[in-house]
């Protein structure tokens, strides 16, 4: 059994960042030998556990395969074979798609600290495309990682996805928007979608007016800020 921190933590620890939340991946264990080791299992659909001590979340390593629209339609195999390469490509962009090890060794089989150097948000595969909510988080990313920039065949990749946003949920939505309004940068997530030329979800916005707007003026939450341009602060609502 070897135990990974991943994603996140990892990215921001590279970046010089403080590091809000740890998340690891364990390869070549199973879900008994965890709960054996007092972990509780918190995931229906995936085997993610709870540390017994620091609470922090602990994922058998797995793969995922798509088998329907919905974003609970997918086939996890959390089989003790399964490697760190092969969870970590599952993964939607590279620069969350690093591990550290526990002698300190950072596990980058995908060119993540390389796109972290260029300032660049990359998708890792084209499973990218297997779960359209990733052109939200990408666009999320943007505002939260300012100087970052979307690659040109990520950008290229989300245009030929968006036919597919209007099948997600407007709660799922509204969390990313919800994230990047408080993000050091929101108007690049309203730029990402101008640029994709995403108009389902933002039909009722000038997205023009809105990233000048977010450029000129700060606002103390998402809520206040999209409340302010005339679209809904409720996700419920977003629901169409």
């Amino acid at each position: 059994m070897n135990i990974y921190l991943v994603g996140g933590a990892v990215r921001d620890e590279l970046l010089g960042r403080s590091v809000a939340e740890r998340d690891w991946v364990v390869v070549g264990a199973t879900s008994d030998e965890l709960l054996q080791r007092g972990f509780r299992q918190v995931g229906r659909d995936f085997p993610v556990f709870l540390h017994p001590r620091t609470g922090e979340e602990y994922a058998l390593a797995r793969t995922e395969r798509r088998t329907g629209p919905g974003h609970a339609d997918f086939v996890c195999d959390a089989d003790p074979g399964v490697t760190l390469e092969q969870d970590l490509s599952r993964r939607d962009l590279t620069i969350n798609a690093m591990a550290r090890a526990a002698d300190g060794t950072l596990v980058d089989p995908y060119g993540g600290q390389r796109d972290l150097d260029a300032r660049v948000l990359r998708h890792v595969s084209p499973a990218f495309a297997e779960d359209p909510l990733r052109v939200f988080r990408v666009a999320r990313f943007a505002a939260q990682l300012p100087d970052f920039t979307v690659g040109d065949d990520t950008l290229a990749l989300m245009r030929s996805m968006r036919e597919e946003l209007s099948a997600l949920s407007g709660e799922r939505v509204w969390a990313e928007v919800s994230k990047a309004a408080s993000a050091p940068a929101p108007a690049r997530f309203f730029e990402t979608v101008h640029a994709i030329g995403e108009t389902h979800w933002f039909a009722g916005l000038d997205l023009p007016k809105t990233i000048e707007l977010f450029l000129r003026h700060e606002f103390d939450s998402a809520s206040t800020a999209l409340t302010a341009l005339g679209w809904s602060n409720s996700a419920t609502a977003l629901d169409h």
